[in-house]
């Protein structure tokens, strides 16, 4: 068998076993890791070039779209984060914001909280109404799951969910900095709304939810089995989330070993 047909049969049964080849929700970058993690030696021209041939591609983000309505006189926050979404450590920042999907009994609203140091979801939240309950369960998911010390910056648009005195609040409560974006401006919030356009590029948009709990389900899978834990961020040197905060409390822990040995 020649060079060339042994590389087309182990492309073959990659794209077979792949999950991420198969839903075409990675483009050659992606791909070419997980390659490289199953042991092929195969460069990026060549991954790109066999996913020509099969027809495979990516299917592309599409652009922001605001949904907020920050028409209100509740108070607002300043813009604390100012578009920085680097975080030294977990806990550190997080970002929110909401969306909606479309289901067979009408519109789901879906808020989650995303951790700025791995993009991880730490928190979310599935409603049938567009209300302050819907981000103070996904704030009260994250707090249940993270537990931050005192001085964590919260960021969100200055809708009125976010704005209510019961999310003020339940903020003050935990000892958390709200930030804000400015009126109108999602790129401030770039992050989250990047986070819901590849949800919906790679689950929404190509599904059809019968029903809402349908749609929760297939959106709990993606966000706790696929992307917390699987989906490769190109931010984290295309780790997935849950492995690039593994590294990091492991670079900690040793980091914490070494001084205490030099002590």
């Amino acid at each position: 068998m020649s060079a060339r047909s042994r590389t087309r049969r182990c492309w073959a049964r990659f794209a077979r076993s792949s999950s991420a080849a198969r839903k075409q929700t990675y483009g050659s970058p992606r791909i070419l890791r997980d390659l490289r993690q199953a042991g092929f030696a195969w460069g990026r021209h060549r991954v790109a070039r066999l996913m020509r041939q099969s027809g495979l591609r990516a299917v592309v983000a599409p652009r922001f779209r605001t949904t907020t309505d920050s028409r209100h006189r509740l108070p607002v926050a300043a813009n604390l984060l100012d578009r920085d979404f680097a975080a030294p450590a977990a806990n550190r920042k997080w970002a929110s914001d909401i969306t909606y999907l479309w289901t067979g009994e009408g519109w789901l609203y879906l808020a989650v909280v995303l951790d700025l140091f791995s993009r991880r979801v730490v928190g979310w939240s599935m409603q049938t109404a567009l209300d302050r309950s819907l981000v103070l369960d996904a704030l009260g998911s994250a707090l249940g799951y993270r537990r931050p010390e005192a001085g964590l910056i919260h960021h969100s648009d200055r809708g009125s969910q976010y704005a209510c005195a019961d999310f003020q609040r339940a903020l003050e409560a935990a000892e958390i900095t709200c930030s804000m974006s400015r009126r109108g401006d999602c790129y401030d919030n770039a992050a989250v709304e990047s986070f819901f356009g590849t949800l919906k590029q790679e689950l929404v948009n190509r599904r059809r939810f019968a029903t809402r709990e349908v749609a929760r389900q297939e959106v709990f899978a993606y966000i706790e089995v696929w992307y917390n834990r699987q989906r490769r961020h190109s931010s984290l040197g295309y780790l997935s989330p849950a492995e690039f905060e593994r590294r990091a409390l492991v670079g900690a822990t040793g980091a914490r070993g070494l001084s205490s040995a030099s002590a």
